[in-house]
């Protein structure tokens, strides 16, 4: 059994944290919020992030960042993703070089476009095990011991295997995986199609719409990736098509609930204000728009979320945008 650290107690850090700890880990999970911490270690619950799930009484929780790493051999980092960095480089004197660095954070970084897993390498670049987590995975659904399957990925096959080995569970399975640029891009990209899938339904365009979208957004996801260095086979995977399909679909999905909501009229200024869970397509639709002008690849659902989200463009104004481009060969 290990000693783990958990940075982020939103639903999918909970949700990890109650995984391990049931697995007979040792698990320390940081809380920002002090009032919640201490309601977590008095009804054992998450009431604002994962309201109904019971957590193990073995599971330690903390408001101390520095406390969290101490005598650990992993520590995933579950934060949002524009807070990724300043989490990590507090958290950073107190690591021992040989532990495990996982980033279970599905965005990019919002004014580089950085990966999480870049993020990381950058602040610490001798790190010796950096991995990333993704695939489709609603934390409601984990959390209540519901099948799913996801991808750990590292460019070092044994960091990899150490990931999958801490992570995989009679009801969760991992698989490892050797491409974790495309595990990242598809974690974090199919967020903005996934507020373009909202949006259709939310004009209630049809599941025809939605399907081409769906299916236009995994091109789209993909010849990113390609021209970043991923590999194409990565986004018919886990962490590419299975995440899409479930973001773009799934009723849980905070990003698709966004775009219903611009679909039926709503602000979005409106919305980000009155909502206290992170939407990380948002940030995303921003820096996946600067990588598509970086790698001169074209993105155009990308670029039409952008419009929406931060140059006030209507979602119908959008659609008529991207259902009158210049027609081209599906392949391109």
């Amino acid at each position: 059994m290990e000693r783990i650290g958990i940075v982020g107690a939103g639903a999918w850090g909970t949700t990890l944290a109650k995984l391990l700890a049931e697995k007979g880990h040792a698990v320390t999970l940081w809380v920002w919020e002090r009032e919640l911490a201490a309601a977590i270690m008095r009804e054992r619950e998450n009431g604002i992030y994962l309201p109904g799930v019971e957590l193990p009484e073995t599971l330690e929780v903390t408001t101390s960042l520095k406390q969290v790493p101490r005598g650990c051999s992993a520590l995933i980092l579950v934060t949002p993703s524009h807070i990724l960095r300043s989490a990590f480089k507090e958290l950073l004197p107190s690591l021992d070089p040989s532990v495990l660095l996982l980033s279970a954070t599905k965005g990019l970084e919002y004014d580089s476009g950085l990966t999480m897993s870049q993020v990381m390498r950058q602040v610490a670049p001798h790190a010796r095990s950096i991995a990333v987590l993704s695939g489709p995975s609603f934390a409601k659904e984990v959390s209540r011991g519901l099948p799913a399957a996801m991808v750990a990925a590292s460019g070092d096959e044994a960091t990899a295997r150490h990931a999958q080995d801490l992570l995989n569970t009679t009801n969760l399975r991992v698989y490892a995986g050797s491409d974790p640029l495309g595990v990242e891009l598809g974690g974090a990209i199919k967020n903005v199609i996934a507020i373009a899938a909202g949006v259709v339904d939310g004009l209630a365009l049809g599941h025809n719409a939605l399907a081409a979208l769906i299916t236009r957004g995994l091109r789209e996801m993909t010849r990113l990736g390609v021209a970043m260095g991923a590999r194409a086979e990565t986004f018919a995977g886990l962490a590419g098509m299975g995440d899409l399909v479930l973001t773009c679909t799934g009723d849980l999905s905070r990003n698709r609930q966004l775009g219903l909501s611009l679909g039926r009229g709503a602000s979005v200024s409106e919305l980000l204000q009155r909502s206290s869970t992170v939407k990380e397509g948002v940030n995303t639709a921003k820096a996946a728009v600067g990588l598509a002008q970086r790698f001169s690849v074209e993105m155009p659902i990308c670029r039409e979320v952008c419009a929406v989200l931060f140059e006030n463009k209507s979602p119908r104004d959008a659609l008529t945008d991207l259902m009158t481009r210049t027609l081209k060969a599906e392949v391109e």
